[in-house]
């Protein structure tokens, strides 16, 4: 067991960061904090009085929470510079401005995003849920890390049947081939071009631009990308007059997830 501290973290919210659609292995706890498996270990984050506690199954490596929570970037100033692009943006992210982009293992967030597709938050758990623990090693009693690659490559559509997701089996399938084969480098797009980063995630079946810029903003850390899901064109229509999400510029996926969050909480808007 390991505990590690973060004082002064603000903005932050933990329910609005582990709960808003970027991350599916989280689950709250009665006192607030959340239980989750990350990296093939499981933790619980508890944030009361701007002070993150992350306590761990194995040592809590202090480097590696501050990436996967973004805590050394400047939030408060991102916020600020959004904040002057569009009036609905400054209440966007006056709303769900606690929102950090966390910094995910890539091919998990690659099979995730592919489960994702044309689903809501509730059935995705829920099938990520049985996909470890039908097919990921067993770490700690009930908790299962997530499936490797090669894995998930051995197995056959037929094989993913208890995990109830349909049509997205052979995408599952045909995403695990192409990564543990080496024909896709997840580490290689951290740095590619843009473009050529999406294109290479669209080789594998079933992901689409969507999916692709999901899996670069969530798995990848690639801030600038701008997913676009049925809720977020309906925003842009509606409450931005068809804005070109390019005016967002590097830190678009931080205005994505203020927008999307904010959408997805007021309805009535729409």
């Amino acid at each position: 067991m390991g505990t590690i501290v973060f004082e002064n973290v603000y903005p932050f919210d933990l329910d609005q960061t582990l709960d808003c659609g970027q991350s599916f292995r989280w689950k709250k706890n009665p006192d607030g904090s959340y239980t989750g498996v990350v990296f093939n270990m499981v933790a619980t984050a508890m944030y009361e009085n701007n002070t993150l506690t992350l306590t761990c199954d194995k040592d809590c490596d202090a480097k590696l929470w501050e990436e996967y929570f973004d805590l050394s970037l400047d939030y408060k100033k991102i916020k600020e510079d959004l904040r002057e692009i569009h009036p609905v943006l400054n209440e966007a992210s006056n709303y769900a401005g606690g929102i950090r982009i966390m910094k995910q293992d890539p091919f998990e967030a690659l099979i995730t995003f592919i489960i994702s597709q044309n689903n809501n938050i509730s059935r995705i758990k829920g099938i990520v849920e049985r996909l470890c623990e039908n097919f990921g090693e067993k770490i700690a009693d009930t908790y299962y890390a997530f499936p490797t690659p090669q894995r998930l490559a051995s197995l056959t559509v037929d094989d993913l049947i208890p995990i109830r997701a349909g049509f997205r089996h052979r995408y599952i399938i045909d995403a695990a081939k192409k990564v543990s084969s080496g024909e896709i480098d997840l580490n290689k797009l951290y740095t590619a071009k843009y473009d050529d980063a999406q294109k290479e995630l669209m080789k594998i079946t079933g992901v689409g631009v969507k999916v692709a810029d999901c899996v670069l903003l969530y798995g990848l850390h690639r801030l600038e990308s701008f997913p676009l899901d049925v809720w977020m064109k309906r925003a842009i229509k509606v409450l931005f007059d068809n804005m070109d999400p390019a005016v967002f510029g590097d830190y678009g996926g931080i205005a994505q997830q203020y927008i999307f969050h904010y959408s997805r909480m007021h309805k009535e808007l729409f």
